[in-house]
């Protein structure tokens, strides 16, 4: 219920104050998503493994129901690059059927996470391994277009196999299919900037295309029949969900919900600092969810929010989520009005669309920062979670990502540094506790860095050291964690030492660190009189303690 109350109260914070005025603002800004998402909703339908009209019906879909329900009022939902690497493998394999089963239980996951409270999930994954995963979806993209894109055919599952069979089965290209390829590359690349805010590249170069193709008849495939009602031939039914072995599409449907959860979440946190509006991830997910469960019933691919249509809308002025809805609006006349047209465009068009929403999909400004300061860890993540994006399954490329990052932490967090020093005269004169003599019995040992299992052996050779000095002065003010196995340690040290005749002083702890020190019973064997709030005070302690004995 508290999900429903904060919904209700977001919409009328959001629409507060809503006017003509804004609502032409959302109407302005819905018609120029529209125009970025039609041809884009076409070719992404294609490249699914699906059909030209399952793209169209999932953006009418998803533009309502996953955004009227969203977690922002900007998200704008529908089909995506990313999630045609998922399905075309899906497709290979289990047939439109299966995309859309697949699609129902990622939906019913989708839920669950929202319900869960996962929407924070994607604060927990390195930019780096998603830009490594962006990239790699770029890749995959591209080569999945080559065979429309050259008019061949080609074989296997995986994109990079696809790439593979060509030097093996032979490349006998269609040129005239490559030309129009290449044309629709070409008035994209120089269509100039400032005219694609109201006029998309992409829509302009379709229309030239078939302009052109309308006079040369070249012999190429198109798109096919659009059909204008929003229920597709092909589409789950509930006989579907009882007559399938649903064991074999648990994978699949988790990389789909894996996928979508990574994409809407990081669309929302992006576009929210555009708009300076804060993304509730768990209505999120779960309005993902819902439209992911709805739209098989319709025929259509899996959505997930789009970080390129969702700018376009905060780029072109959107109020409210009545902006997304009114886009799906214009995506659904366009079925009815266009369908005689956009059956026309050509393949290779739309594979020349996506090779260059590949291109751009890639984030750019990251990976020139990742690679330009040459942050080694940040560029070996990329680069790992890149390659395993394109070799592997897309959920296990973010697993592997995540798993090197984390082993990336532990191997610095090994990075204990353990200085062993005499007494530095001048330090102490800064805070004035300067000595007359500096004695030579006592050494300080600085210490920074976790302490846990993996820098045991090393704390104890380096603290070996200092056991022919009588005063060994522990100062830890660097160390925020110790681990049982450090208390072990230094426990065993701290009485080997007494043994010795060698007095440990500790210093400059951390209350969580002591507290761990004390349960271990490292301060009963050093009494709790030689533990001192800084190290200056310990060495001049222990100084003029010595003095005394003489």
């Amino acid at each position: 219920m508290n999900i429903v109350k904060e919904y209700q109260q977001d919409l009328k914070k959001e629409f507060a104050g809503y006017n003509k005025g804004r609502f032409s603002k959302d109407i302005l800004s819905g018609v120029t998503v529209a125009a970025v998402a039609l041809p884009l909703a076409l070719a992404f339908g294609v490249s699914s493994g699906a059909t030209a009209a399952a793209g169209l019906v999932t953006a009418v879909i998803a533009g309502v129901v996953i955004g009227g329900l969203s977690g922002a009022s900007f998200q704008i939902s529908g089909p995506t690059g990313a999630m045609t690497a998922i399905l075309i493998t899906i497709a290979a394999k289990y047939g439109m059927q299966g995309i859309l089963l697949a699609s129902f239980l990622a939906g019913c996951i989708l839920i669950a996470a929202g319900i869960l409270k996962l929407g924070k999930i994607i604060y927990f994954i390195p930019s780096s391994v998603i830009t490594g995963f962006t990239s790699g979806i770029a890749v995959i993209i591209a080569l999945g277009q080559l065979d429309n894109f050259f008019g061949v055919q080609s074989e296997g599952e995986l994109a990079i196999t696809k790439v593979l069979s060509y030097f093996t089965s032979g490349f006998d290209m269609n040129w005239q299919a490559a030309l129009i390829g290449s044309m629709v590359i070409l008035i994209m690349i120089i269509w100039p900037k400032r005219w694609n805010a109201r006029i998309p590249s992409s829509l302009v170069a379709l229309a030239v295309v078939l302009i052109f193709n309308s006079f040369v008849k070249f012999d190429v495939s198109v798109v096919g029949e659009i059909p204008k009602s929003l229920f597709l031939s092909d589409r789950m039914s509930f006989s579907t969900l009882l007559n399938s072995e649903i064991w074999d599409f648990v994978i699949p449907s988790f990389s789909i919900a894996a996928l979508a959860m990574i994409e809407s979440l990081l669309c929302g946190a992006s576009a929210g600092k555009m708009k300076n509006e804060k993304l509730n991830g768990d209505r999120e997910l779960i309005a993902q969810g819902v439209g992911n469960v709805l739209i098989p019933f319709f025929g259509g691919v899996p959505a997930t929010a789009a970080i390129a249509r969702t700018s376009v809308a905060i780029k072109s002025g959107c109020e409210t989520r009545l902006a997304g809805i009114i886009h799906a609006l214009v995506l659904l006349l366009s079925m009815f009005v266009l369908a005689p047209v956009m059956s026309s465009i050509p393949l290779s068009a739309l594979a020349g669309v996506l090779i260059v929403t590949a291109w751009r999909m890639n984030d750019w400004e990251n990976i020139h920062y990742i690679f330009g300061h040459r942050f080694k860890t940040g560029m070996a993540k990329f680069g790992i979670t890149m390659v395993a994006t394109v070799v592997l399954d897309l959920t296990q490329a973010i697993i592997i990502g995540v798993a090197f990052s984390t082993f990336l932490v532990v191997v610095k967090l090994t990075d204990l540094e353990i200085n062993v020093s005499e007494i530095d005269n001048q330090r102490l004169e800064e805070v004035g506790m300067k000595l007359p003599v500096i004695p030579e019995h006592i050494r300080v040992v600085y210490l920074t860095g976790t302490i846990f299992f993996a820098v045991v052996d090393k704390l104890v050779k380096e603290l070996s050291k200092a056991r022919d000095h009588s005063v060994v002065i522990l100062s830890m003010r660097g160390v925020p964690v110790i681990d049982l196995s450090g208390v072990q340690s230094l426990t065993e040290l701290a009485k080997e030492m007494k043994d010795r005749d060698v007095k440990i002083i500790l210093t400059s702890v951390q209350p969580k660190v002591l507290r761990d020190l004390t349960r271990g019973g490292f301060i009963d064997i050093i009494g709790e009189e030689n533990v001192y709030r800084s190290a200056e005070l310990a060495i001049v302690q222990a100084a003029q303690d010595h003095l005394e004995s003489l």
